[in-house]
């Protein structure tokens, strides 16, 4: 046995033997290159946008307020149609919740668990084959998913979270010019065959308001931080590549003040309502006039997505339904 580089040295190899320790040599070489490029490919994958599919409902918008949060978010999807609208036998489901902050429930900054254990249990009921649910976090994954109570509610719902593994984030390739080309998507939340969105209405430092459109955020991987440069923009290009089939927001506890990461219950309402559109556009629009007074129109990214003709912002001309139960 080889104890030492000296050792090593010293020895004296057949031309038989050295052939065989170069051959071993090279092989090793040649595989490490494979795995290399493997791992290259990997990462340097491109997306293409998602297609959304083609769902009409019995109305644009819905709006439900009540103390039961389980039976909200059945009513909210009932009375768009119907989960049979939006699942087919069969189908990858993705589940976007906000999972970002390492906070319980009543703080309001994560969405509420009941609300996605009960979209997870619709979704498998109407014969989904996977129900997916994930985030990418800002504070530590383990205690955001924990501490939300949203790892037990999922999993005790039949659903799988995970945690975003890095191998799966591919360059986005927009077909049009974009800020957002390249930058890194999960590629989950596009190789799905219906995306649920489901945000927590909350104030936020930057953008004002977090909502449907700037809970997308939580697809992208890489250096976030250079999303804020432009953010509106750049939020309404996701929106446009990710293209959620359907958008429901937790305003049952609402963040008004300290958003995103919230952690004063001072700081939070309870407005208890559930309001879900295909548009992600009209939800924020009508969120933001109707919990926060504050027009769409002086919310950046709202206003953006709407010019690029990504969804309507006019309240007035939709078609919405408000109900209490």
């Amino acid at each position: 046995m080889i104890k030492n580089l000296n050792e090593l040295f010293s020895k004296r190899y057949s031309r038989k033997n050295f052939l065989k320790i170069l051959s071993f040599g090279l092989f090793a070489l040649l595989l490490s290159t494979i795995k290399t490029k493997k791992l290259f490919a990997k990462t340097t994958k491109q997306l293409e946008p998602r297609n959304k599919r083609n769902i009409k409902t019995n109305y644009d918008l819905v709006s439900v307020e009540g103390d039961n949060v389980e039976a909200m978010t059945k009513k909210v999807i009932y009375e768009l149609g119907g989960i049979e609208k939006f699942i087919k036998k069969g189908d990858i489901v993705v589940v976007k919740p906000n999972i970002g902050w390492n906070r319980e429930p009543e703080y309001a900054a994560t969405t509420n668990p009941i609300l996605i254990a009960t979209v997870v249990k619709l979704c498998l009921q109407a014969g989904a084959k996977k129900v997916k649910v994930f985030d990418n976090t800002c504070n530590e994954e383990k205690m955001c998913y924990k501490n939300s109570g949203i790892a037990k509610a999922v999993k005790d719902a039949g659903g799988d979270i995970y945690f975003t593994d890095s191998w799966k984030y591919y360059s986005a390739n927009f077909k049009t010019d974009a800020q957002m080309q390249d930058f890194p998507i999960y590629s989950d939340a596009v190789n799905c065959d219906c995306f649920i969105n489901i945000p927590i209405a909350k104030t936020h430092g930057h953008t004002k308001l977090t909502l449907s459109i700037k809970n997308l955020m939580g697809v992208c991987g890489g250096n976030r931080s250079t999303m804020h440069w432009n953010i509106d923009k750049k939020l309404a290009e996701v929106l446009s590549f990710i293209k959620p089939d359907l958008n429901i927001i937790d305003a049952y506890r609402i963040l008004l003040r300290n958003g995103p990461r919230g952690g004063n219950l001072e700081d939070v309402k309870k407005a208890s309502t559930i309001i879900a559109s295909t548009d992600a556009v009209l939800a924020d629009a009508y969120a933001s006039k109707t919990l926060y007074n504050i027009s769409p129109e002086n919310i950046g990214h709202i206003k953006e997505s709407a010019s690029m003709g990504l969804g309507s912002m006019n309240i007035n001309k939709a078609k919405i339904k408000t109900l209490k139960i």
